[in-house]
């Protein structure tokens, strides 16, 4: 997916969908083979050989996802769910990851103010107001990290950013950058809603099929186009 208009780009979004039988890495390395630019995702493993410069001619800059990165902590200080879970089912709120995501959401309200602006205003703002606030979530999360024995929940999310932080961070020196992929992510809860209603496309052929008319029907839907047309006028 593209989509310019966070920082206030002038080309219209677009949504491409590809069908695989799998979840396997050989898909997306397939399917980006001859892309070179910015790539917002996850931290899925089937995604690495794609940021190995040596593997690819066009290089790929990987910028990582904040709201996965903040799922992990999140699921340790969700006060509502270990409420309804009650005392004796529930797990005990960590701090740490109260505190992690608190530290994640302040950098989320900053990107709220400056959505929309262009790339240069919004990396200004980054580098005033972002970036300090960064740099002291990198110490915090070094010392917690020493805090805590190999066993402890918390390590994990902690360090699922740490090892991956010069790929987090690289939203401050580039205004073009979201924090997440959540307009990837909204393009296809669409699919995994329905997927039980669609499991089996009948043959790879089908799902390809329905591949080319998701690909039509988001792009359209992103630039607030009806895909069905008006009156019959864009059948």
């Amino acid at each position: 997916m593209r989509h310019d208009q966070p920082f206030g780009g002038a080309a219209p979004a677009a949504a491409v969908y590809y069908a695989s039988s799998d979840r396997r890495g050989e898909h997306p390395q397939k399917h980006l083979a001859r892309f070179g630019g910015i790539l917002q995702v996850d931290c899925y493993s089937g995604f690495n050989p794609l940021f190995v410069p040596k593997r690819k001619e066009l290089p790929i800059t990987p910028a990582f996802c904040f709201a996965h990165a903040r799922r992990g902590f999140f699921e340790l200080a969700d006060v509502e769910k270990n409420a309804r879970e009650g005392k004796r089912n529930g797990k005990p709120i960590s701090p740490t990851a109260l505190e992690a995501v608190k530290r994640i959401d302040a950098l989320f309200d900053i990107e709220r103010a400056i959505n929309g602006r262009r790339a240069d205003e919004r990396r200004a703002v980054r580098q005033e107001k972002s970036k300090p606030l960064f740099d002291d979530m990198h110490e915090w999360l070094l010392h917690e990290r020493d805090t805590f024995s190999r066993s402890s929940d918390v390590l994990k999310p902690i360090n699922y950013m740490l090892s991956r932080w010069d790929d987090f961070a690289r939203f401050i020196d580039d205004g073009r950058m979201c924090l997440t992929n959540n307009a990837a992510e909204r393009a296809l809860r669409g699919v995994a809603l329905g997927r039980g209603a669609w499991t089996f496309a009948g043959s790879q052929r089908g799902a390809d099929r329905a591949a080319v008319m998701l690909t039509s029907i988001t792009t359209c839907r992103l630039n607030d186009i009806d895909p069905k047309g008006k009156n019959g006028d864009h059948g």
